[in-house]
């Protein structure tokens, strides 16, 4: 089947707010929309889109306000946002509809079950914290919704056991993996993008990405003429401020915030430390590998096993350890031998992550499936 114009396809996501799952979606929709798809996405939530899209490309937004806890805005929440949906539906009528995370899984699941539209869903992170900690009614609606669907898409390998350990997702046999791709950069820049050398960590702000863990760790770095230096923002910024002085760190760690120019620190950093508590598909790790930066990961679930080969194109780590951390970059920053060849190595991600052959196997899936 060939791509054609007419063929419309929406994608459902919380929001297009920086992240890793953000960050994939805006590629796709930028790719679909080149090779003549119509292509539009739907936001539950406020949303500001912290990555290009494509001036064809339309997004609309379900629920602009900012979300609260109680009961009543949650019951009012989940009227309009499924009145929103279906109309939205209802009056586009898309060829195909691809949702990430499960909060949008459900919302695409029990609209397009009604409107009989075809539809695919993703999970991005580990079940775990996901839908494996769902109640029991909720577990069998996600089950239901899940088995529906035209294909489940994956990241990682290492998801698809983890969803069926839970009773509820064993009889789950609609998987699919395609790993997560590189992200296109622009040229980096040859200034300095801060005055000494550094470790660099990028991620949300909050407890999954374990910068607690990387902070406590980085006190033990043995070269004190280095700093770590954290991209990103998130609810647990004033936490993390109070544990770096604290530990009285706030000359050499810095949380610099969302950074457009990544590019730039990948390419400067002596290192770069992935210290997640869990994953789906480390975009972050993928991206540091790519531009040749020597890296360190935690062994979690799921994806840093997926794409680290111990000690040949990087180092990993037992999760949740800080002396583990220490030990790792201690060791990678005193071995130049070791640090050169990890860091050569990385740069092979690009032949098998590369945004045209990840690109081309979801053309492949949406066009076998419409």
């Amino acid at each position: 089947m060939v791509a054609r114009k007419g063929q419309s396809l929406f994608f459902i996501i919380n929001s297009l707010n920086g992240g890793g799952a953000e960050r994939v979606i805006s590629n796709l929709c930028n790719y679909f929309s080149s090779h003549h798809f119509d292509v539009s996405i739907i936001c539950l939530n406020q949303t500001n889109p912290a990555y290009f899209l494509a001036p064809e490309i339309k997004v609309y937004t379900l629920v602009d306000v900012k979300r609260k806890s109680s009961f009543l805005f949650r019951i009012w929440y989940s009227l309009v946002t499924f009145f929103k949906l279906f109309t939205l539906l209802v009056r586009h009528r898309p060829k195909m509809v691809i949702s990430f995370m499960a909060s949008a899984n459900l919302w695409a699941g029990i609209t397009c079950n009604l409107l009989a539209v075809p539809y695919i869903v993703s999970e991005r992170i580990t079940p775990d914290v996901t839908v494996n900690k769902f109640n029991i009614l909720l577990r069998w609606l996600s089950f239901h919704i899940y088995n529906k669907a035209k294909v489940i898409v994956v990241p990682s390998k290492g998801m698809i056991p983890c969803f069926r350990k839970n009773k509820s997702f064993r009889k789950l046999k609609n998987f699919e993996v395609i790993n997560n791709p590189i992200n296109q950069f622009k040229s980096s820049v040859a200034r300095g993008v801060h005055k000494r050398k550094f470790i660099l960590a990028v991620g949300r702000l909050d407890d999954q990405k374990g910068f607690d863990l990387l902070i406590t760790a980085f006190k033990g770095v043995k070269q004190e003429d280095i700093d770590l230096l954290i991209s990103g923002e998130g609810d647990e910024r004033k936490k993390l401020e109070d544990q770096i002085k604290e530990l009285n760190l706030e000359h050499r760690v810095k949380l610099i915030g969302f950074k457009a120019n990544l590019q730039d620190y990948y390419k400067q950093a002596q290192l770069f430390v992935l210290s997640s508590r869990n994953e789906g598909y480390p975009n972050v790790l993928v991206e540091a590998m790519s531009l040749g930066c020597a890296c360190v990961a935690t062994d979690c679930d799921f994806g840093p096993s997926d794409i680290i080969e111990h000690e040949m194109n990087g180092l990993l780590v037992k999760v949740n350890s800080p002396t583990d951390l220490t030990e790792a970059m201690n060791r990678a920053l005193e071995d130049s031998a070791l640090k050169s060849r990890i860091a050569n190595n990385a740069k092979l991600i690009n032949n098998t992550n590369s945004a045209e052959n990840t690109s081309a196997k979801w053309e492949k899936l949406v066009l076998q499936n419409l």
